[in-house]
């Protein structure tokens, strides 16, 4: 849509947002997202709905029209805040359904289905229950990046912020981590808990190598590297600082080292680098295509829809809750 077909009220409204975001999109982009804005922004006051958007997600939704930002552990714990009638859940399936099993009674809606997750779905709930006949009273902590169904079989979630605090906080001696090996083997390095773990992996940040890492250094002297924990324990090795996303914004806040580069999906950077244009942020981009499935088009026919709505069966939401209420009562390190 070119920007003379842009009414220029709707120009002028959404000028103070385009302030935030001049840093990340260039002028002559703005009026094609800013159409869409200005309607999705009419809509959640129409709806009082609520938007959670993951770090993970592109500048215009996450600095347009986010009412809630952060990391799965953030938006897990926002969701199970909020006193919206609706929640549109800007991320992938499993997010969504986290929103839901928080809040059952409220409508949570994702607006692509298909905005799935290479680590949801390299688990199912019966090769939870085959681990457990192999493992007998282990307990098992899965990753919020998994299915509802999936949960239901776990003891406890965790996020990849709280994965340490929240096996610690068992106090046995052994536990199932999943899916993630990475994580796993990343976590299994911090603490004495032995840890089995199971074989999926993340799509985006599994393309990741230490030999990334050296070049970046070779290229940019004195870049500082931000790795996230689903990466390999060699890119963490090879790392200044790994973290969860909401762990990368506290340092990049904290720290603010001149020249950055973050190992993890290439919105992060975007979205960091419009808070803090007078830094510079290498971009190493792997786009994770199930995240980019979320656009502004597709949040703004959800809310004039009221689509997709997330719906789980309560003999599996009951225990699934339950995991990650769990979780959300351990008390960070």
């Amino acid at each position: 849509m070119a920007a003379a077909a842009i009414p220029a009220d709707v120009l002028t409204r959404m000028a103070p947002i385009y302030e935030r975001l001049r840093h990340v999109i260039p002028p002559f982009d703005w009026p094609v997202f800013a159409e869409d804005v200005d309607a999705i922004l009419a809509l959640k006051q129409k709806r009082n709905a609520v938007i959670l958007a993951h770090n993970y997600q592109t500048p215009e939704i996450f600095h347009g029209v986010a009412d809630i930002v952060g990391d799965s552990l953030a938006l897990a714990r926002e969701a199970a805040r909020t006193d919206a009638d609706v929640i549109v859940l800007c991320g992938v399936h499993f997010m969504a359904e986290t929103a839901k099993l928080l809040n059952p009674d409220k409508t949570v809606l994702i607006p692509d289905l298909e905005a799935g997750c290479s680590l949801a779905a390299s688990i199912t709930g019966a090769d939870v229950r085959l681990l457990r006949q192999r493992y007998p009273g282990v307990p098992v902590v899965s990753y919020v990046n998994t299915s509802a169904e999936v949960k239901a079989e776990s003891d406890i979630c965790c996020t990849s912020g709280n994965a340490r605090a929240v096996i610690e906080s068992l106090g046995v001696p052994r536990v199932i981590m999943l899916p993630d090996e990475y994580l796993a083997r990343n976590i299994a390095a911090q603490t004495r808990v032995d840890i089995i773990a199971w074989h999926g992996r993340c799509e985006v940040h599994e393309r990741f190598t230490a030999e990334d890492i050296h070049r970046l250094r070779a290229g940019h002297p004195g870049v500082i590297v931000l790795a996230h924990p689903e990466c390999s324990p060699e890119v963490v090795a090879a790392a200044d600082f790994t973290g969860s996303t909401q762990g990368m914004n506290d340092y990049v806040a904290q720290k603010r080292p001149a020249r950055v580069v973050l190992i993890t999906e290439c919105s992060m950077s975007d979205n960091l680098a419009a808070q803090h244009p007078d830094l510079e942020f290498m971009r190493p981009c792997n786009l994770c295509p199930h995240m980019k499935r979320i656009t502004l088009p597709g949040i703004r026919r959800a809310l004039e829809t009221m689509t997709h709505a997330i719906e789980i069966d309560a003999a599996i939401a009951i225990p699934a809750r339950r995991a990650v209420e769990r979780m959300l009562e351990v008390k960070p390190r």
